[in-house]
């Protein structure tokens, strides 16, 4: 039995995988065995070399093995690998909350700024904190009845409960029916102007008993990679202002130049009461942060019983934090978000190339991010669990590239500094499989 063998043998036989019905994988799947990763590139055991088409799960902003990364992780490892934040604090963590709060997008009034850091080990359990953090305030400020939330149909905020209830891709959701809370669901119309008198009439109605709006600015990404109006996100912010709602905003995927600014609230000039990091945030170590104004920060102040009385063992854990800086340095120092402004249009005139292809419904592209909806031979393989995707995505691993697809949505979303090249091989990769796909579906 050859190395590949065995280790596809002992994966089958012991790992469940995410996102995966298992059956299919353990009788059919011949999985790519990563060995290595550079830059833009994954490679098997065997040697083979693919273009990483959705940076990890859209974490590799600045791709594979950074060499300021790996030294920065070898650096900290050799000082301080791990200590709680529970009474005691660390260097790390310490100047990584200042800089973030130094970036954060800023508000000409002081109460508008995001001054406080809470640290979590993921993009989830930042939502999941805010989430707590918003009822539990309300609760302090002497308005306990604010304890729902509202979200956008197609969301998707993570995996813990409670991000699963903010979620509104029901598929996702109808599992845990019973147990998630209760949160309004309102849809993203094809008209955002025709449906913004619809929702705030709901959002006056409702608010006496709303703790916050969820939502991921500009970019709804498990849905489909679909994008709202920068207008929309604005007039949202106004709105949660005029009936003192919070605002949270999801950054965990749009956060880090994704979609061309740092932040994709900037597009609409705005700030959140609460914005949750992930992913991108620290690279290739779990981390993700929750960060807040001071005036939700201090409602939380004066007594024990006023504690959040909440944490995660790895919360704002040294290596986490030390990378977390190193990214951020390498972004003011390598200048990233501008070489993803450079490479933005390359990615957009791609997919509007790839729209004048029969069998290509629609496209789009904002930033480092581009997609393209499918069509598909039954009206019932629509969506997520289509297969027409995984057609493209294993026509593109023919060719060179991993491809994840959204159902009948395919995308990219390579690193920021992606080398022109490889991003052009990747998008005519892209577009060729999507080509094959659809010829072997007739379409």
């Amino acid at each position: 039995m050859s190395h590949r063998d065995e280790i596809v043998q002992l994966d089958k036989a012991h790992i469940w995988h995410p996102y995966t019905e298992m059956g299919a994988y353990i009788r059919r799947t011949d999985p790519i065995v990563v060995a290595r990763a550079q830059g833009a590139w994954l490679e098997d055991i065997d040697g083979h070399r693919y273009l990483d088409g959705n940076g990890s799960w859209w974490v590799a902003s600045l791709g594979h093995g950074h060499p300021r990364l790996v030294r920065a992780l070898k650096q900290q490892v050799d000082t301080l690998a791990h200590c709680s934040l529970g009474g005691m604090t660390h260097e790390p963590a310490a100047r990584l909350a200042a800089e973030l709060c130094a970036i954060a997008p800023q508000g000409t009034e002081a109460r508008d700024r995001l001054t406080r850091v809470f640290f979590t080990d993921n993009g989830s359990t930042s939502i999941e904190v805010a989430v707590k953090m918003a009822v539990q305030f309300w609760q302090q400020q002497g308005a306990p009845q604010k304890k729902r939330f509202l979200a956008l149909d197609g969301a998707f905020h993570g995996e813990t409960l409670g991000a699963t209830s903010l979620g509104g891709v029901e598929l996702f959701r109808r599992p845990f029916a019973s147990l998630v809370f209760d949160c309004i669901h309102v849809p993203v119309p094809d008209r955002y102007d025709l449906a913004f008198e619809a929702l705030s009439t709901l959002v006056e109605k409702e608010a006496d008993g709303l703790a916050a709006v969820v939502l991921e600015p500009i970019v709804q990404g498990a849905v489909g990679m679909r994008m709202v109006p920068p207008a929309y996100l604005a007039q949202m912010r106004a709105l949660c202002t005029r009936h003192d709602v919070l605002l949270v905003a999801d950054e965990v995927f749009t956060g880090y130049g994704r979609t061309g600014p740092m932040w994709a609230c900037e597009h609409a000039g705005i700030v959140p009461d609460m914005l949750c990091l992930g992913k991108a945030f620290a690279s290739f170590v779990p981390m993700g942060a929750t960060l807040v104004t001071e005036r939700i920060f201090s409602a939380f102040t004066g007594s024990r019983s006023r504690s959040l009385l909440y944490g995660h063992t790895f919360c704002g854990n040294p290596l986490g934090a030390a990378l977390a800086r190193e990214v951020l340095a390498i972004y003011r120092e390598e200048h990233v978000l501008e070489q993803g402004e450079a490479r933005a249009p390359t990615v957009a005139r791609a997919f509007e190339e790839l729209g004048k292809v029969d069998g290509v419904l629609r496209t789009r592209a904002l930033g480092m991010v581009g997609a393209a909806d499918l069509a598909v031979p039954l009206e019932n393989e629509r969506g997520y669990l289509s297969e027409l995707g995984w057609k493209v995505s294993d026509e593109a691993r023919k060719r060179g590239a991993y491809l994840r697809p959204l159902g009948s949505t395919v995308y990219v979303c390579p690193p920021l500094n992606i080398a022109m090249p490889d991003l052009e091989q990747l998008l005519a990769i892209l577009h060729e499989s999507v080509v094959a796909a659809l010829a072997s579906e007739g379409l």
